[in-house]
């Protein structure tokens, strides 16, 4: 039912960014058939589902790709696909034998989506890395942080999911819109480096105006004492984002400092002591009591929740933010559509669970089949 049905995904197997790309494009609607290597595939697939939630919503085979039939195999299955997407360093695709030039022979009018860290040139694209190193060169990771303190990663969500996966995705989106116009495919360099440093373009404007300092003393990194995460009396947080005047003066009033002498809201230097009078306050109530005097107010304020905790939080279970599929609670697909919406068609599968009927679903034979099992070139 989503807006990208009918539309057929070959994914080579790999780690975060390249399976969140596929989750969401199978979110969306799309066929996405996940290529494992043979050599993961269980003798027998196990009763209980696989866990890893990034592999949702599609269907897996186990192909040998260091194999000359098992290339084949695949280079088939991309005659009848729409898009590839790869997670390789720069050149291994092409070692292998699947790399952009031999798949757009097969097929003119294929997308090749191609995910890195670093990009397919440049000084560091033959270097290992993972999402700390790439937001680090990027300049997004000296952001993040507290004044006078070391920077802070942030998980692993800016370079392999924000700026990594979901740019990728994107981009293929884009590519085939374009594709049907010009009937012509393309290859898609998304490297997490630059989509990182994409996404913080706003930064970059406030440098450029002179309003964007060293980490931790700025508008938005907890520089400003409007908009910060606050300790509260039992030991938990809640946000604070009252950056509009009006909504200051609203937080002001709440937390009982509207005559507290000082709210000239942007002077900079006035900003330490505020920081300090509004901790002293909110940490006078538990953040159950916070909640009962913030919300449906426009403080700008939300409790910080515990992952099973936004699991149970009313606007999320009104909103189904969070959906359980096959007795795992994960997050539902977004954005929503009033006509085409997004559903998760499947559990994750285990690697090699739909070998055989992917590959009847593409044309081979079950003697083909059974003549590759026998090779060992499938699982």
């Amino acid at each position: 039912m989503g807006p990208l049905e009918g539309k057929r995904i070959i994914e080579i197997a790999g780690i975060g960014p390249g399976p969140f790309c596929a989750m969401l494009l199978a979110d969306l609607g799309a066929e996405v058939i996940r290529v494992d290597r043979a050599s993961t595939v269980p003798e027998e697939i196990p009763d209980s589902p696989n866990l890893d939630l990034l592999n949702r919503g599609r269907s897996s085979i186990g192909v040998d790709l260091k194999a000359p039939k098992g290339v084949e195999t695949v280079l088939k299955l991309v005659e009848k696909s729409d898009a590839l997407i790869e997670g390789f360093r720069p050149g291994v695709a092409e070692r292998l034998g699947i790399g952009p030039d031999v798949c757009l022979l097969r097929n003119p009018k294929l997308i090749y989506g191609r995910m890195t860290g670093w990009g397919q040139n440049g000084t560091y694209s033959s270097m290992a890395g993972h999402d700390i190193n790439y937001i680090a060169l990027s300049g997004v990771l000296g952001m993040i942080g507290r004044e006078g303190e070391k920077p802070v990663p942030p998980v692993n969500l800016i370079g392999d999911f924000g700026g990594g996966g979901m740019l990728l995705a994107l981009g293929i989106c884009a590519a085939l819109v374009e594709v049907a116009e010009s009937e012509r495919g393309q290859v898609i360099d998304a490297a997490m480096t630059d989509g990182s440093a994409l996404l913080a373009t706003m930064v970059h404007s406030f440098k450029a105006m002179g309003i964007w300092g060293d980490r931790g003393t700025n508008l938005l990194d907890t520089g400003a004492p409007f908009y910060d995460v606050f300790e509260c009396a039992d030991g938990q947080y809640i946000s604070i984002g009252s950056i509009e005047p009006q909504f200051y003066s609203e937080l002001l009033r709440i937390i009982g400092l509207e005559k507290s002498g000082n709210l000239k809201q942007m002077d900079r230097a006035n900003w330490a002591e505020m920081k300090s009078k509004i901790s002293d306050s909110i940490r006078g109530k538990t953040r159950k009591e916070w909640e009962g005097l913030m919300e449906g107010t426009d403080v700008c304020f939300a409790p910080v929740l515990s992952i099973d905790e936004a699991y149970e939080h009313p606007h999320n279970k009104e909103r189904q933010t969070f959906i359980e599929i096959a007795g795992t609670m994960q997050p539902a697909p977004a954005p929503r559509f009033s006509r085409t919406p997004s559903s998760v068609a499947s559990p994750p599968p285990h690697a090699g669970q739909h070998t055989d009927q992917v590959l009847i679903d593409s044309g081979f034979t079950t003697d083909e089949i059974a003549l590759l099992k026998e090779e060992k070139i499938i699982k």
